[in-house]
């Protein structure tokens, strides 16, 4: 006979509050160990369909597998070839651009100096004083030990690739050892569902890019303004970053225009373009080629982003959306955890049985203020 034990009320929080703990305290002091293999993980599943056509096509296992990982090697190496090139064009202009800006500098002091009837001396005082803060602010070591990193995961990803979908069979194989006989088909459900969010989102995410580096690109150069096929590619990265990434991707070359042109029309006409093109794959690209492929709510997409930010650096940001995508569906399949699934949704309820909190109700202790 079985006994049903009931758990207090705070004893089922400090448990949930020492396992979130505990599992955020994991996630940051096992970054090195943890980021490679989710990135391994997640490639993966994207360039299985690749080796199964390639097995299925007579190639040996090992072979199969080299080749799938060696084509896309092999375009993001000219990518960052083609990069390069731009980088160093730009890092070769760089003090015609330094002597700009300070030229433009000395302008805008001198019009705030008429304009607002502000010492001279005290606005470059400022000025020296804040860039003085900014330059002690960066830290070196703390860049080097990021690009180290950032270094460290590229290498080790092709392997843990490699492994991946060589060992897929004894993984699968150990997962469904892990559950009773009853649960294997929900278990397969999950696992078919993650497999599929994984390659429809990243496949649509790279469509993406290369749309918006193609629209970036040729924006600027329409306009004429340097550096435009380093700044639209850059653009298409920053623009994964949900909400954020498309205003860092707009100030950029308008930076650019506004120091390397002799009007300011050519700001407002980057400003322009790149309005329009954010319109564009806000309301076209997206909703065509991403957003149907993760259901994540606006709101939460925000908070993750930060919070993978926070713990994982540039990786935890471009991580963020797909993990949080894997947990919406783990928890859609578990009975306790649907009401986090559909937290996490983008599935806006009409009403609600608590739509008497959204009233000024006098009468109503809990609106009471």
């Amino acid at each position: 006979m079985e006994t049903t034990i009931k758990v207090p009320l705070y004893a089922k929080a400090a448990l949930i509050i020492i396992c979130v703990f505990g599992f955020v305290f994991t996630l940051d002091a096992g970054q090195e160990i943890i980021i490679p293999i989710v990135y391994g993980t997640i490639f993966a599943i994207l360039l299985n369909p690749f080796v199964n056509f390639l097995i299925r096509k007579k190639f040996g296992k090992v072979l199969a597998i080299s080749i799938t990982i060696a084509v896309p090697a092999l375009l993001i190496i000219g990518t960052l070839y083609l990069v390069s090139t731009q980088t160093e064009r730009l890092t070769e202009a760089y003090p015609h651009l330094k002597e700009k800006f300070i030229l433009m500098t000395n302008d805008l002091v001198l019009w705030a100096s008429g304009k607002f009837n502000i010492e001279q001396g005290n606005i470059f005082t400022w000025l020296t004083a804040t860039q003085a803060n900014a330059v002690e602010n960066i830290a070196v070591g703390e860049i080097l030990n990021q690009a180290g990193r950032i270094s460290f995961v590229a290498l080790l990803i092709p392997v843990y690739v490699f492994m991946i979908l060589y060992y897929k069979t004894l993984l699968l194989e150990f997962i469904h050892k892990l559950f009773r006989i009853q649960n294997h088909v929900e278990v397969a459900e999950v696992l078919v569902s993650i497999k599929t969010i994984i390659q429809s989102y990243l496949v649509g995410l790279s469509f993406e890019v290369v749309i918006m580096a193609i629209l970036n690109s040729a924006a600027l150069l329409l306009l004429g303004i340097d550096y435009a096929i380093l700044l639209g590619i850059a653009g298409a990265v920053l623009n994964i970053i949900p909400y954020i990434g498309g205003m860092v991707s707009t100030l950029l070359p308008m930076a650019i225009a506004l120091v390397t042109t002799d009007s300011y029309i050519y700001p407002l006409l980057v400003l322009v373009l790149y309005v329009i093109i954010q319109f564009i794959d806000n309301n076209l690209i997206v909703p065509a080629v991403v957003a149907r492929k993760v259901q994540i709510n606006a709101f939460i997409s925000i908070v993750v982003v930060f919070i993978g930010g926070t713990l994982w650096g540039v990786s935890g940001i471009f991580l963020s959306i797909p993990l949080t995508a894997i947990i919406k569906v783990i928890c859609d399949h578990i009975e306790a955890l649907k009401p986090w699934g559909f937290l996490l949704g983008n599935i806006y309820p009409v009403s609600s049985k608590f739509s008497f909190l959204q009233h000024n109700a006098g009468s109503t202790i809990l609106t009471k203020h």
